[in-house]
């Protein structure tokens, strides 16, 4: 104990860490499995590169001993770095990510077995639109074969949406090991997904003269050779004496299963996660494993970093109260000791529009534009965003650069309709919308219309030259009509147009009920477009603002680190910090996402809907000093609700009165009720009858509710944990009614 005691003076000396009780728990207890649970701000990072310092300073552990695995390369870096900070001296840990651990297992699996193997995964520089589908000397490549694929069993080409859908389908059923009789019965919007599956499958093992792997391939093939190569299992086994998994929460079923192998000779296993921080079950996230620890590993210490020192109290107390509505959660109350400083704002403006405007406005007034963050649900939001701090020139750094925005296929079909205002007389541009515009062109009329070049209009030549329904000269007519009248017109009306006259948002419509598109989405890349748009008075302005805006946000990386606003999702955002963030588009059909609510309720009694509000819990958690919640009552002209989210926190920055019936029968001519705060001090004599006497953690009964636990306490409200329900009750009240009284931990055990 006196080395351990010298250890953490010493270091505190040395490089100024200063760890709390938990903290050194955490350091020392180095044999085992230990699940740490690290509230948000709680000093994770830093508390395992101390253990793994103690590991090698104090126990003398060699440092090829000790296996770190993080969740993603960035975490590895940073923690190898801050490794490098705190202990100049010692030579490098090996930290490295999950998948690239499987790696090494795999690559000497195939080495000894002599099976050729080719990697299929990561970037690929390859303008898919420009490919020729039967062109067969193409770089193999994942996208680049499950685009055949689709291409072959749908007729048709797959959508950059479609296939983000079907690679997280792939991913999701890889990491959660699904039996592949239940693939079909996993929930994917692209048609015939399972069947896709199955062909990719053979084809990465039969169509070519190498194994072919994708990242998930190694996962599981990793796993699959730890369980049947003993030899090599046993190696591996060998090879680490302590090993720590970071991030915990965001490891899936088939990555938990390979750390299980690996640390099965000595159980020196140290899981740090939190999961009131999983918010990647969508990719194959295992939270309840964490859940089950103790089934996994029966001796295994289970240590509570609550306290948290990022925040104000304000947002601490506010977060806290609002993560504890989960379930499915182990019991943690996070705190700090923090002093007060702003209270959680909640502002709702009437119309969308409003929102991005105050953002702009408020934000121009700051000088340390790094430490402000503004968080969204999804990417379409930044667009908007980028757009107007462009415009009012507030520089920004987009931590999610996804251009596929510009080149998405609804914002080039509206450029092509806007073409056809310039000039009618291209077969080729009427070609790529002629199924989304309401002339109801077939594919056979449009064969017919490309064989005629008279340079004439196609319009009139589709009235003159090809056969037509009587139902479609009418509607032929009105479409050239209507694109004529658009010339030189302002491109806000334009886009209007198109999405009505021309009727291309009933088109999309049907589309999304053919094809399994998100309508939302699709609907939300129309609006983003006339936002950017307003203002403008030429088409060819809005072809150049777009161009503008791209450039824009391929730039916005090199601004990182600088004096710029942090434009992130929620999801991107987990793991930074900020004195200022906003969270914005706060209404329910975003988050909660329209998903959330139609499989659930607003009662958090699903996996999405908990999942939902641990999203929201991690965006509230970024800020460091000041947290505002921004919401709209109206987009496009149409209503939108309040996050019912939004809504529990606005019922925690102003909690109802606890009010209760007397349980004293009424005397004639007095009120049939009584209020709580009657000081009815005979009704329990061993009751509490002080504040000072309460304590956080402390056991007390209650008189309907039985007994329970303080969580929490305020000024005001006091939070109580019974066996079957968590409870807020007005604390003076609960003391001037006697229903709070100690309990012996003796009688709680019976």
């Amino acid at each position: 104990m006196k080395t351990a005691e010298n250890y953490f003076v010493r270091k505190k000396q040395e490089i100024g860490v200063d760890l709390n009780e938990i903290q050194q728990r955490a350091v020392l207890q180095t044999e085992g499995p230990v699940l740490l649970l690290a509230s948000p701000g709680s000093g994770k990072t830093t508390t395992i590169i101390m253990r793994i310092g103690y590991l090698m300073e104090e126990k003398g552990v060699n440092a090829s001993r000790i296996k770190a695995v993080t969740f993603s390369r960035a975490s590895a870096n940073d923690m190898k770095e801050r490794f490098k900070h705190f202990f100049p001296s010692l030579p490098p840990v090996d930290f490295s990510t999950i998948h690239s651990l499987a790696f090494e297992v795999v690559r000497e699996h195939f080495w000894k077995t002599r099976t050729p193997y080719q990697i299929i995964d990561g970037n690929v520089e390859i303008d898919e639109q420009e490919m020729d589908i039967e062109d067969h000397n193409l770089p193999l490549h994942k996208k680049i074969i499950l685009r055949d694929l689709f291409k072959s069993i749908k007729g048709e080409n797959i959508t950059d949406d479609q296939m983000d859908e079907l690679t997280t389908y792939i991913s999701f059923i890889k990491n959660k090991m699904v039996p592949e009789d239940q693939w079909s019965l996993v929930t994917c919007d692209v048609p015939e997904a399972a069947r896709i599956l199955r062909e990719y499958e053979t084809f990465k093992k039969s169509g070519h003269s190498k194994l072919l792997l994708d990242f998930d391939d190694m996962l599981t093939i990793g796993n699959d050779v730890l369980g049947r190569d003993r030899e090599l299992l046993r190696k591996y086994q060998q090879r680490y004496d302590y090993v720590m998994t970071d991030e915990s929460q965001d490891t899936s079923m088939v990555q938990h299963e390979m750390i299980e192998k690996l640390v099965q000779g000595h159980g020196n296993l140290c899981v740090v996660a939190d999961d009131d921080q999983s918010i990647y079950s969508w990719r194959g996230a295992e939270p309840s494993y964490l859940l089950n620890f103790k089934q996994v590993y029966p001796n295994g210490v289970i240590l509570f970093m609550e306290q948290n020192y990022r925040s104000t109290k304000n947002i601490v107390d506010v977060s806290n109260q609002f993560i504890k509505k989960n379930k499915n959660r182990y019991m943690k109350n996070m705190f700090t000791q923090n002093a007060e400083y702003k209270p959680v704002s909640i502002l709702k403006f009437d119309h969308y529009e409003t929102q991005s405007k105050y953002l702009v406005e408020e934000i121009r007034k700051l000088e340390d534009l790094s430490e402000v963050a503004v968080l969204f649900r999804n990417n379409s939001s930044s667009i908007n965003l980028m757009n107007q701090f462009d415009r009012a020139g507030i520089p920004f750094y987009m931590r999610d650069s996804d251009n596929r925005f510009f080149s998405h296929w609804v914002v080039e079909d509206i450029l092509n309709f806007m073409r056809m205002t310039f000039t009618d007389k291209r077969t080729d541009i009427l070609e790529k919308i002629h199924t989304k515009l309401n002339g109801y062109i077939t594919k056979v009329q449009m064969s017919i219309l490309k064989d005629i070049d008279n340079n004439e209009s196609v319009f009139d030549n589709l009235l003159n030259y090809v056969p037509l329904q009587d139902y479609q000269i009418k509607q032929i007519e009105q479409c050239k009509e209507t694109f004529q009248q658009l010339q030189g017109t302002p491109p806000l009306a334009v886009i209007r147009t198109i999405r009505t006259k021309l009727g291309y948002e009933k088109a999309l419509e049907k589309m999304c009920e053919r094809l399994g598109f998100r309508k939302e989405y699709l609907m939300g890349i129309l609006n983003t477009l006339e936002e950017i748009a307003d203002t403008l008075e030429s088409m060819e302005e809005f072809a150049k603002r777009l161009q503008h805006l791209e450039r824009a946000l391929k730039t916005s990386k090199a601004k990182k680190g600088q004096n710029a606003v942090t434009f992130s999702t929620f999801h991107s955002a987990k793991g930074l910090e900020f004195k200022r963030v906003y969270m914005i588009d706060l209404i329910n059909g975003i988050i909660p996402s329209s998903e959330d609510l139609k499989r659930g309720s607003r009662d958090r009694n699903t996996e999405l809907m908990e999942e939902a509000a641990r999203l929201f819990y991690v965006g509230m958690t970024r800020a460091k000093s000041e947290l505002e919640l921004l919401l709209y009552g109206a987009r496009d002209g149409e209503k939108v609700t309040e996050s019912t989210f939004v809504s529990e926190v606005r019922t925690i920055l102003n909690p109802p009165k606890f009010v209760q019936k007397s349980t004293v029968t009424p005397q004639q001519g007095s009120s049939s009720t009584s209020s709580i705060h009657s000081p009815v001090r005979s009704y329990n004599p061993r009751a509490i009858r002080s504040r000072t006497q309460l304590a956080q953690g402390m056991q007390v009964k209650h008189q309907v509710f039985g007994a329970g636990k303080v969580m929490d306490m305020g000024n005001d409200i006091i939070e109580i944990q019974f066996t079957t329900v968590t409870k807020r009750l007005s604390l003076q009240a609960c003391l001037d009614v006697g229903l709070l009284e100690p309990t012996p931990l003796e009688e709680l055990s019976l």
